[in-house]
C-alpha cells in the first residue's frame, strides 16, 4: 500500500535531514575537542596557540619542518612536527615538557652543540606561544 503524500514528504525530509544532523553533531564535537586541546596547550605552556601558529610561520620554522595543514610548513631538513605533543623525547635527548621544548626553541645549540637547528633568537614569549601551538598537534 503506498504511503500517503504527507508521509512521503516526511520520509524524504527525514532521509535528508538525518545525515545532516549527524554531520552537524560530529562537527560540533570536533570543534569542542579542538577547543579543549587549545585550552589545555595554553594552560600547560603559558602561551597562545593561535599566536604560536603565526610565529611558527613568521620565524620560518616550516622551511625545515613539515607540519600538516600549516602553510609554508613543508620542510624536510628537520623532523615533521605532527604529533609532537605525544612524543616522549624532543631534540633527541630531552624529555618532552613545556620547559624543555621552550628551551630547545630558544637555544638549540645549548641543548645540542652543532645541531642543524638554528638559533633564531626566539624570545621567551614567542617560545611559549610556539610551544603552545605545537602542543595542539596531537
Amino acid at each position: 500500500m503506498p504511503l500517503p503524500r504527507n508521509s512521503k514528504r516526511a520520509a524524504i525530509a527525514a532521509a535528508i535531514l538525518l545525515p545532516l544532523l549527524v554531520v552537524s553533531a560530529v562537527a560540533a564535537d570536533y570543534a569542542k575537542e579542538r577547543s579543549d586541546v587549545r585550552t589545555r596547550a595554553a594552560v600547560l605552556t603559558g602561551g597562545d596557540p593561535g599566536a604560536g601558529e603565526a610565529k611558527f610561520i613568521a620565524y620560518g620554522c616550516g622551511s625545515c619542518h613539515g607540519l600538516e595543514h600549516v602553510r609554508k610548513a613543508s620542510g624536510v631538513v628537520g623532523p615533521p612536527l605532527d604529533g609532537i605533543a605525544l612524543r616522549a623525547v624532543i631534540a633527541g635527548k630531552l624529555s618532552n615538557s613545556p620547559e624543555n621544548l621552550q628551551h630547545w626553541i630558544r637555544d638549540p645549540q645549548a641543548v645540542s652543540l652543532g645541531t642543524a637547528m638554528p638559533d633564531l633568537n626566539v624570545g621567551s614569549r614567542d617560545a611559549r606561544d610556539i610551544s603552545a601551538f605545537l602542543y595542539t598537534r596531537t
